[in-house]
């Protein structure tokens, strides 16, 4: 496959040079299952686990028993704990757990490919020149995406920004942007790739994610 030609921009939104897309990772093959796996994965690693409950054992009281064991006509019953009472333990209930698996890197590396490909498809993966910012003003870090045209004051699209770094203005300014979501280009994953409306990414940013999945 020929390698795809996209146009890069500058935070005024004009077309400042052409960027040539790798194409050992943008070869158009997009593989849902390799997505699902490692969707699955990374919601099955955020999972904390934490559920429990408490067996007859680790009831509090019990310890004595309510009646003796003949002669009472009653069933025969060793704890007030009891699963089977009010307030008695409970049988094969939740208790912490860990849920995180791993995927090989090549899967991994697949989906991930397979999700900006996806991107690339639907015309909605931008290059930025830089991303720079004098002050840390959220007016002035917004402008850039109406600018491109991503956000209008009707409509807000969930957009994900790569960058090769961040800096203090940038995490100040853009904090408070509630459509936006802002992460190193080479840390950057399968679900929030896949969980954006658009993703823009600079062109540093770029030659880092592209290293990475060509390893």
């Amino acid at each position: 496959m020929e390698a795809i030609n996209l146009p890069i921009y500058n935070i005024e939104g004009k077309e400042v040079e052409q960027a040539k897309l790798d194409h050992l990772v943008f070869d158009g093959k997009i593989n849902t299952d390799a997505m699902h796996q490692a969707v699955n994965a990374y919601l099955a690693n955020q999972r904390k686990g934490l559920a429990a409950t408490k067996t007859r054992g680790e009831v509090s009281g019990g310890g004595k028993k309510p009646w003796k064991q003949k002669g009472t006509g009653r069933a025969r019953v060793g704890s007030i704990r009891s699963p089977l009472w009010r307030h008695g333990g409970v049988v094969f209930g939740p208790h912490p757990r860990d849920f995180s698996y791993s995927l090989p890197d090549k899967l991994k590396n697949l989906a991930l490919k397979s999700s900006l490909n996806a991107k690339l498809k639907e015309n909605k993966f931008i290059i930025l020149d830089d991303f720079v910012l004098d002050t840390p003003k959220t007016k002035d870090a917004a402008k850039l995406f109406l600018n491109l045209k991503v956000k209008s004051n009707k409509k807000n699209p969930s957009v994900l920004l790569l960058l090769a770094k961040k800096g203090d203005n940038l995490d100040r300014a853009l904090g408070n942007l509630s459509f936006l979501k802002v992460n190193i280009a080479k840390d950057t994953n399968v679900y929030e790739v896949l969980a954006h409306d658009r993703l823009i990414i600079t062109k540093d940013g770029l030659a880092q994610l592209t290293g990475r999945l060509k390893k």
